[in-house]
């Protein structure tokens, strides 16, 4: 895996051209590409080892896996998990037990012990970072990324994500597959897209969207040919096919990696 200091090296190449982009509202991505592509999968599910981690292999491109830890795929597929890692895929923190806010349209689906309204922040600050720990226990990685489940940050009436956020690199939070724009992009609220039964055509617009915006586009699958929340194997490999065709427009790499990009990029424009 191309490691954190490596992409942070790639400043060093980057870095003179930085104030005149922010300017001029450019936000310069390495080697002259157009946008970043992070392709992520919340949940730890079996179609991702089965379906996602192979074809994303095929094509020689790197995905961000967030883990529910307390979910079967980890317990009992362990060491694929670890092999997915050391292959260069990226494994995030998505929480030990998905803690949803029940009291919401359409949560009937929240067990009551992992309901976010009945769970404290000092609850779910512990699970975070003992969440951090087991990931570090799989992978041997000291920096990580979060998605939040559900997008629910209030627990019991507190934001939890304010007790944890200096523990990661970045956080997805919110809705939006396309990036508005880079230099007021908060490491801490990316948004992001849950496909779900939408063709590789669909994907591949947000990507060339993305390309005309100069941003990034964040996508967080679920199943991908099968479980929950799903897209077919073939949208998902039509997308592949079109990002390992076009590399000169597209950088795709694990959201830590190109959020250390735009970190970095953000700091040299502001000094």
């Amino acid at each position: 895996m191309k490691s954190l200091s490596v992409t942070l090296a790639l400043i060093a190449f980057a870095w003179p051209h930085s104030v005149l982009a922010v300017e001029t509202g450019v936000f310069a991505w390495p080697d002259g590409r157009k946008a970043a592509v992070s392709l992520a999968y919340d949940d730890a599910l079996d179609s991702q080892l089965d379906n996602a981690i192979p074809a994303l292999d095929r094509y020689g491109l790197k995905g961000s896996f967030y883990l529910q830890l307390s979910r079967d795929p980890v317990r009992l597929r362990l060491e694929e998990w670890r092999a997915a890692a050391r292959n260069g895929h990226e494994l995030g923190n998505h929480t030990l037990f998905h803690q949803c806010s029940g009291s919401l349209q359409d949560r009937d689906w929240v067990e009551p012990q992992r309901d976010l309204d009945r769970t404290s922040a000092a609850a779910m600050k512990d699970q975070v970072l003992l969440a951090n720990v087991m990931l570090t226990a799989i992978d041997g990685r000291t920096e990580r990324t979060m998605t939040v489940p559900c997008g629910d940050v209030m627990a019991t009436g507190v934001n939890y994500i304010d007790a944890v956020r200096q523990e990661f690199v970045a956080i997805k939070l919110g809705d939006g597959a396309v990036t508005p724009g880079m230099w007021k992009l908060d490491p801490y609220a990316v948004t992001v897209e849950t496909p779900i039964g939408i063709t590789g055509e669909q994907l591949i617009a947000r990507v060339e969207e993305a390309a005309r915006k100069g941003t990034m586009v964040n996508f967080t699958f679920h199943g991908v040919g099968g479980d929950y929340l799903s897209v077919s194997k073939q949208a998902h490999e039509e997308l592949l096919q079109h990002l390992s065709t076009h590399r000169d427009i597209y950088w795709v790499d694990t959201f830590i990696n190109l959020m250390a990009y735009v970190r970095q990029q953000q700091s040299l424009a502001g000094q």
